[in-house]
Order: C-alpha cells, then structure tokens, then sequence
C-alpha cells in the first residue's frame, strides 16, 4: 500500500509543485487517544519521504480542538500524536501543533467573504510555503462527511477560529466552573472580562469581539461556546477557512478511503466502518476530491449491521444524510465551489499501479 501511494503521488503530478527549500505542512488529524480509524502513521512516513526527496522541508500539523479532549493545548496534543504512531522515529518529520500551546497563535488572513471577512489560521500552518493535506474520509456528525475541505478549515482554525466557525455568538461563562484563576482576564485582547463581586469572571459584551481566546486558555470549562446556529452555516464557514488556509500557497490533498467510520476521529472510540475500503484519491482540486469521495462512499456495497443500516437506510440514498439526518453536507462543497477554491465536477482515473506477475 506504501508503494501504491507513492506511485499515486507521482501519476497525481505531485512534482509540480517546487519544494526545494519549501516548509511544507502537512495537515493531517492524529486522531483522538482511543479512537483506531484515524489515517496510520506509516502513510504519512511515505508522503514526508517522498516530499524530502524533492528537497522539500515537511513537518506534521494539526490545530488545538474546542472541547476539552486530549487535543486541547499542544503539551497534551503532542503526547496524543505520539500514543498514535506519529512522532520522528515512525514519520521521519515533526510535529508542530499549529496554533501553540493555548491555541492562542495565529495569523488573522483577510478573506471578505460571506460570513468571515477575516480568518484565525493557526500560525504554523498560515507561515508554511505549501500545504499537503492528509485525510481519513469519515462520517460526522456536524457536517455530514469529513472530507479534505473540513479538515483543512476546520483542522487550520485556531481554537478562535473553531469558535467562529461553529457559533455565530459570543461565548459565555458558566460561573459554576469558573475557580477566580484569571487567566481569561489575563489573556482577553479586548480586556472584556473581569471579576464580578464573587470572583467569577465575567464578560462586557459591548467591548467582547468573539475572539474566543477566554476559551482556548480556561482549563476548567467555564468560558464556553454558545451553540446558536444551522449546520449549513458552519459548512459554509469551514469552506471559507479552507479559502484562508490555502490562499496564496501551492496545495494538495490526499483522502483516504479506509474504516469510513459513522462519526468523527474526534471520538476516543470507533464505530465499524459503514462500507469496504475503497482506497486513496488525490487531487489539486479539494472539492472535486470531496465530491469524488462521497459519491465513491455511496456507489459501494453497503457493509449490514453498522450505524448506516440500522438508520433505515435504503438502497441509492446518501449515506451520510442518512446516518446524520440534520447535517447537509452539500453546503460546504457548494459555497467552496462559489468562492473560487475548487469545482465539483471531476473526472475520476482508477490507477492500475501493479504490473501482473508472469
């Protein structure tokens, strides 16, 4: 499978880009401690080996998540990296957790787009030459599938940035978990939060910005994000980070079509795959990549037992509406279609990469 991908990075016109000297990010999700569908790290040590050979500098990154998980701030990200195979000894790169110990680092990119005039991309991956995306294609359970567009927006967002994607609101504080440690007030850039008259933080909305730095930093879940809008707009604003993310930089992007679980490798668990291993796709195009994989997803054989057959599904439905009934991910790929990253019209090549043995 190593030799195949390699030879797929090759036939996929890889070499294009110019690499020497190059820092090149390659965005993948390590995937939650727990959690066993996430891309294996031998894959990655074949992208990172074939991309020093064009004399590229390639390192591996991922943002700091929004929940508190094992993913949260970079100390606990890096040791769920290597739990999960990805260190130096097994990728022949390094890890750099793109939005700093906190995910309080990035860089704000102008975009002007629909929802977001400016994006928080985390500041390792905004000062990278070139972007390689790594991605498993999975299920979930916020925008339906996630794809090469999801894992780009989302996964380069800082953890400001994740909070602008996922709520169109300012966050709160849950004054029951707050402890008075003050390290919101501390690293609040607007200083819009205090102390109140019982020592629990508290927020001046005429002076919050929703930057979403008072979340990144409490450890305690107290300052919080406020869910307040449709899935369809948080597709929307994934595809307009994705635009952020890549701008001005050569990019490409790697989807694995292997243990397509129901939910996202955000989870410490994993549900069974919902179809047979189908492969690896690549492209310069995300979103014909996206489009590509999920009608692949859907044209295969139906494994029975799984979370796609137990949500009543019934032959020639989008198995991903089916599993998340709430989710439409049509509306990333279109809005990322509207705005110029990428088309959804593709033409599929099936690679015959090994020769018959006489």
């Amino acid at each position: 499978m190593q030799q195949k991908l390699r030879k797929l990075l090759k036939q996929s016109g890889l070499e294009k880009i110019k690499f020497k000297g190059k820092f090149t990010a390659l965005k993948i999700h390590f995937g939650e401690p727990g959690n066993l569908a996430y891309i294996r790290p031998n894959y990655a040590a074949t992208v990172v080996s074939y991309i020093r050979d064009l004399g590229g500098i390639p390192f591996l990154t991922d943002s700091n998540t929004l929940y508190s998980g094992r993913r949260s701030n970079a100390i606990d990200h890096l040791r769920a990296a290597e739990e999960n195979g990805f260190s130096w000894t097994t990728t022949g790169a390094n890890v750099i957790i793109a939005d700093g110990l906190r995910g309080t680092e990035f860089r704000e990119i102008k975009i002007n787009q629909k929802h977001c005039k400016t994006a928080k991309i985390g500041s390792a991956i905004a000062d990278a030459d070139i972007i390689i995306s790594l991605t498993h294609f999975k299920g979930h359970e916020l925008t339906g599938f996630g794809g090469a567009l999801k894992n780009i927006g989302m996964g380069s967002g800082s953890r400001g940035g994740k909070l602008e994607m996922h709520s169109a609101s300012k966050p709160a504080i849950n004054k029951k978990n707050c402890i008075s440690c003050g390290m919101c007030i501390k690293y609040c850039p607007q200083k819009a939060i205090s102390f109140d008259k019982e020592k629990n933080a508290t927020i001046d909305y005429a002076k919050c910005i929703g930057c979403g730095q008072c979340i990144a930093v409490c450890q305690f879940n107290a300052a919080q994000v406020v869910w307040n809008q449709n899935n369809d707009a948080t597709g929307e604003k994934i595809a307009e980070y994705a635009l952020a993310a890549l701008k001005g930089k050569p990019n490409f992007h790697i989807s694995f079509l292997m243990n397509i679980s129901p939910n996202c490798d955000c989870w410490p668990a994993n549900d069974a795959p919902i179809v047979p291993d189908i492969g690896i796709a690549a492209s310069f195009d995300p979103v014909a990549l996206d489009c590509a994989c999920v009608d692949m997803v859907n044209a295969a054989v139906k494994i029975p037992g799984t979370a796609l057959t137990e949500a009543s599904y019934k032959e020639g439905a989008d198995a991903f509406s089916c599993i998340h009934t709430n989710s439409d991910w049509r509306a990333c790929l279109k809005h990322a279609a509207d705005i110029g990253i990428g088309k959804m019209e593709y033409n599929l090549s099936r690679l015959k990469l090994l020769k018959k043995v006489s």
